[in-house]
């Protein structure tokens, strides 16, 4: 047998094709990774501005105008309502200014990203250095201490994540990656329903009472988790029943390569480059994230749409997967012997 024998039996056509996709994944993963996070900077992050009516418009003009649009700046009527928009999650800081005196408070939250929020605080010390002014933060909604950088809400959304695509993963080859058809589909919805409740839970207990990582309501935070699992799951078995094992590669590159880097989590939204910042929230990393970060320090404000978010993927992963179940006929027995039948005096007959 010749080399190219050997290397024709060692790796098959199919099983080059694979290898091929692996890597077009492995250089994905590098590209999205570091392309949102290699330099992370502040842009357009919603700010408001709380000052007299006869300077409040030059000041937002002023912000407007920084080098590099770090700031989206808008005049709102006073101090209580600028935190009530913060803790709203309508604006990500604010700036109010003392008119009988040169020290202004800066209001941030670095629950939504202790990142986020220094960035904010080293913007705006900045700008009023320039009018020999001085700043003082007030931290809205404050970032646990046992939550470094704020990044627990990140780290357990993609726990979720991880466990709902490897465990419809392992629904789908347990058979030898047979086509799901509508029993067997029916009953990998409901393995993936148990499951997600039992990882939802799980993942709050452990995050919340055990390890004191994040504050806030734990069944809030596990019905969260149930949603985040079921949708990664079953969007995975939705991929797989519609390409095969392709389809566990499609499900990392839409949850692991283009859903963890664009969550919001290392580096909040306002943070990240134009296209991780357009996918980020219609993605369930990130619609998770953002949604975690609200119950544990934001009071549930702001999670009507990125709960609806991850509800669509949910529905329509288990749609597609009870639908296209339907394209396999019932697997049947194999045709056994003919029946036979005795007849009187001991003869045989078929």
């Amino acid at each position: 047998m010749t080399f190219v024998d050997e290397v024709k039996n060692a790796v098959t056509p199919r099983a080059a094709l694979l290898v091929i996709g692996v890597l077009g994944l492995q250089l994905l993963f590098i590209a999205s990774y570091v392309g949102a996070l290699h330099k992370p900077k502040p842009t357009d992050v919603a700010f408001g501005v709380v000052a007299p009516q006869q300077m409040s418009q030059q000041l937002v003009t002023r912000l407007d105008e920084l080098p590099g649009g770090p700031l989206d700046p808008r005049a709102v009527g006073d101090a209580a309502e600028a935190r009530q928009q913060i803790l709203n999650r309508d604006i990500d800081g604010a700036l109010i200014v003392d008119p009988a005196g040169r020290t202004d408070t800066v209001l941030v939250a670095s629950g939504g990203g202790t990142v986020l929020a220094s960035s904010l605080e080293k913007i705006l010390t900045g700008v009023e250095a320039t009018q020999r002014r001085t700043v003082r933060t007030v931290d809205v909604a404050p970032a646990s201490r046992e939550d470094f950088d704020g990044l627990s809400s990140f780290y357990l959304v993609v726990g979720w994540c991880v466990g709902g695509y490897l465990c419809a993963s392992i629904l789908a080859i347990s058979a030898g990656s047979k086509p799901a058809n509508r029993q067997r589909a029916v009953i990998r919805t409901g393995v993936m329903a148990l499951y997600s409740i039992a990882g939802g839970i799980g993942g709050a207990v452990i995050i919340g009472p055990i390890l004191g990582a994040l504050p806030g309501s734990v069944w809030g935070l596990a019905g969260l988790g149930a949603l985040v699992v079921f949708a990664v799951g079953m969007i995975t078995l939705a991929l797989e029943a519609l390409t095969g094992i392709v389809g566990i590669g499609l499900a990392v590159l839409i949850i692991v390569i283009a859903g963890n880097p664009s969550a919001g989590g290392a580096f909040p939204l306002p943070m990240l480059p134009d296209f991780w910042r357009a996918i980020g929230p219609a993605l369930p990393p990130g619609a998770g994230t953002w949604v975690a970060r609200s119950i544990a320090y934001f009071k549930g404000n702001a999670i009507t749409g990125p709960l609806l978010v991850l509800s669509a993927w949910a529905v329509v992963g288990t749609a597609f997967t009870l639908l296209l179940s339907m394209r396999h006929r019932p697997e049947t027995a194999p045709p056994g012997p003919a029946p036979t039948a005795t007849a009187p005096g001991g003869s045989t007959l078929t």
